[in-house]
């Protein structure tokens, strides 16, 4: 065979194997692009920390980074880009974040913002404080971030000092599971040691603010400290000493009243009382009885 000849098929073999060898590349390479579309398929992007975020750290883009989240999983007022969480100033973390956490807003102040109460607390509410001690505040086992029922006890009338105006004493709750934001000067969720607080700050709606404010003028207040899971609503809103059980009545037997016996008990004459004396005359005696 000619060398000629030889030299050409062996070049048209050698392109046909670059053909083969591309082709098995692309298909790969398209194969790898379906798999990360089908993938990227109903997730959207969402910024989250890198790494664990202290309170009170300004957030920068090193500090995080974006991950896809399955659309429907995605948390409310997640952010969707890293310039998002950083245009338009600095941000401090209000909340301590943990490694890959979505970024919220609730966690984070406004651009130009200062890590303060006011900054953490919820849309629309207020941040109400009561004088507390070691029994209205749980022995000290309140701390920002527990959720508490509200509590008062006072007195809706009756005879002062009396057995019986103890029955008018009542216990009533003025609100469910509410938000401790602070214990005195401390309104860092992350505390753990019990401290007796000599004031507590609760979070709450305007109109709930308004009762604790006059419940504490009127009565004493105190807190239920809830488990951390619980938000079932309490069932009893009011209780009252008759709902304690074994206490016994004060209330006085009535008489009853006949005017009929009554006129003929003060008809008949009434019987001489007291000393009886003996005069004898002759031979006759007779005895006196003297009146008181």
């Amino acid at each position: 065979m000619p060398i000629r000849t030889i030299a050409t098929l062996s070049v048209a073999i050698l392109l046909g194997l670059i053909a083969v060898l591309a082709a098995q590349f692309w298909l790969g390479r398209q194969r790898q692009a379906d798999q990360q579309s089908a993938a990227l398929a109903g997730t959207v992007p969402v910024v989250v920390a890198s790494q664990p975020i202290g309170r009170g750290m300004a957030l920068t883009p090193a500090l995080l980074k974006v991950v896809r989240y399955p659309q429907g999983s995605v948390p409310p007022g997640a952010m969707s880009s890293i310039e998002q969480a950083t245009v338009g100033g600095q941000r401090l973390v209000l909340r301590p974040l943990a490694s890959n956490e979505p970024v919220l807003p609730g966690k984070i102040t406004v651009p130009g913002g200062r890590v303060n109460l006011s900054a953490a607390m919820t849309q629309g509410m207020r941040g109400v404080t009561f004088r507390s001690n070691d029994v209205a505040g749980v022995a000290g086992f309140v701390l920002p971030g527990d959720r508490v029922d509200v509590l008062l006890t006072r007195d809706v009338g009756g005879p002062a000092g009396t057995d019986a105006g103890k029955m008018n004493v009542v216990t009533q709750v003025l609100a469910e599971n509410i938000k401790v934001l602070g214990v005195d000067q401390v309104s860092d969720d992350t505390a753990e040691a019990p401290v007796v607080a000599k004031a507590i700050t609760l979070e709450m709606t305007p109109d709930q603010a308004q009762a604790i404010s006059l419940a504490q003028a009127v009565g004493n207040v105190s807190l239920a400290l809830r488990q951390v899971a619980d938000e079932e609503p309490v069932t009893r809103q009011v209780t009252t000493v008759a709902d304690l059980g074994g206490y016994r009545s004060f209330a006085t037997t009535p008489v009853s009243y006949s005017p009929r016996a009554y006129a003929s008990r003060a008809a008949a004459p009434r019987a001489p009382s007291g000393p009886e004396v003996k005069v004898t005359r002759g031979v006759e005696t007779k005895s006196y009885t003297v009146a008181r």
